[in-house]
């Protein structure tokens, strides 16, 4: 069996299941793959974010500066962005539960061979150089098979649910990322603090094959290879004129919307803001607030769980209390998350405010991220094209994550002072961009509803 045909899309099963027996088998099916899906892609973030968690004892240990953290995670995200975009476009042919295995398996591996590697270090002493090098490759090429997961999960779950019931299971789906960031900062957080920052790659490893496991046990690629009818069919769901149109066209449609840009710009703003948060939220409250690695380490995690909530709950917040108007709950949870953000980096408090403070960013920011990257996009496509609609929000969010990562490390670099760090300069770069996160897509209303 070749490449092809191990990776493309599941053929129809020649056993098909007896009428009587459709809705029963189908309800069990996709609740299996959509849990299964939704619990194995929050441990991707476990190997994504162990970086995130161990910045500030590469520093101590002089092995790298702020510049070099920073251009090693922008590895990762401008190779993670192309990835997106290609990854989404091909997840629309594939078989989502085995290319969605094979992303988490590679990446596992590539967060155990960076914690061994640590280790070795400590044993013979390997140069610098060659550590440096080696830390931007893996983790550049860690971005490219971790942009296997998303496309893949929500190819699934456009595969397994119909239009009318999408959202909501979408929303719940986007609140893997906060998941994955609460285990990591919670878990690979304390196990760095108590044996090594060597130890947070290998513990994200092990969580890694744990989701390969889960996929593999759950995840079903489409009713159809499982003797059951489409989606369509069993849903009753209106079947356009476009959904018969051949994927590739469809696809060409997508990449010509206005619309779809107008999100990915908006959405790539966000993530600026949330992944500046996630990638240097620790060390902020380590230089700037003067807590321990553990400490700051829960403060961001504990946060996370406020980011699920508003994840969760945004798709009933836009279809029950706005009516399906996707633009005000933007506009609500905009402003929130703005003010709460500019809370946490500038106001005085004890570590209570500032989880606070992050939490309720992370609550506004979970609703505002939901509602613009996922809910907007697939509302405006078809089935066939829900990859490639990602894809482009993709690759704009992430090259945007990658700049993020290369300006914030400068901005911290080239403000510290002798009395230690100046995040000043930084928060300010995180606040425009969470500002004009929201008000672009309320001047393109027309875009968008066009």
């Amino acid at each position: 069996m070749g490449l092809y045909s191990f990776y493309r899309v599941s053929k129809p099963s020649g056993n098909t299941v007896p009428e009587a027996e459709v809705k029963a088998r189908y309800t069990r099916l996709r609740n299996r793959t959509f849990w299964g899906a939704t619990a194995a892609y929050s441990l991707f973030y476990l190997c994504r974010l162990s970086m995130g968690v161990v910045k500030k004892p590469l520093i101590d240990e002089g092995l790298f500066s702020a510049s070099e953290l920073g251009i090693i995670a922008s590895a990762f995200y401008f190779v993670y962005a192309i990835g997106k975009f290609l990854n989404g476009f091909i997840a629309d042919y594939c078989n989502a539960r085995r290319f969605m295995a094979t992303g988490l398996l590679i990446s596992s591996v590539i967060n155990l061979l960076m914690g061994v590697m640590g280790l070795a270090d400590g044993y013979v002493g390997l140069p610098g150089w060659l550590i440096y090098v080696v830390f931007v490759l893996l983790w550049g090429f860690n971005g490219w098979v971790l942009s296997m997961g998303s496309p893949s999960g929500i190819v699934s779950l456009s595969r397994w649910f119909p239009q009318s019931r999408r959202g909501t299971f979408y929303s719940i789906f986007c609140s893997t990322p906060y998941i994955g960031e609460a285990l990591s900062m919670a878990v690979t957080g304390s196990v760095v603090a108590a044996f090594g920052w060597e130890y947070g790659f290998i513990v994200s490893a092990l969580g890694g094959f744990l989701g390969v496991g889960i996929i593999l046990a759950s995840v079903s690629d489409t009713p159809q290879s499982k003797g059951l009818p489409s989606i369509q069919e069993i849903s009753g769901e209106e079947v356009r004129p476009v959904d018969k149109m051949p994927t590739k066209e469809i696809q060409k449609m997508v990449l010509k919307s206005p619309a779809i840009w107008v999100i990915a710009i908006s959405c790539a703003l966000i993530n600026l803001t949330k992944y500046g948060l996630m990638e240097w939220g620790v060390l902020y409250l380590q230089g700037g607030r003067g807590y321990s690695l553990e400490t700051a380490s829960w403060i961001i995690g504990f946060s996370a769980v406020f980011a699920i909530l508003g994840t969760v709950g945004a798709g009933w917040l836009s279809d029950v209390v706005f009516k399906g108007n996707r633009v005000r709950p933007a506009l609500v949870s905009g402003f929130v998350a703005l003010a709460a953000l500019a809370l946490f980096l500038f106001a005085e408090g004890d570590k209570v405010m500032m989880a606070v403070y992050v939490s309720v960013f992370s609550l506004a920011i979970g609703v505002l991220y939901c509602v613009v990257s996922g809910l907007m996009a697939i509302d405006i496509v078809p089935r066939k094209a829900t990859g490639a609609a990602l894809g482009v929000v993709g690759i704009s969010s992430y090259m945007t994550i990658g700049l993020q990562n290369i300006i914030s490390g400068l901005l911290i670099d080239r403000n510290m002072t002798a009395d230690g760090y100046n995040f000043t300069p930084v928060a300010i770069f995180w606040l425009l961009a969470v500002l004009l996160s929201f008000v672009i897509p309320i001047l393109n209303v027309k875009k968008l509803n066009s």
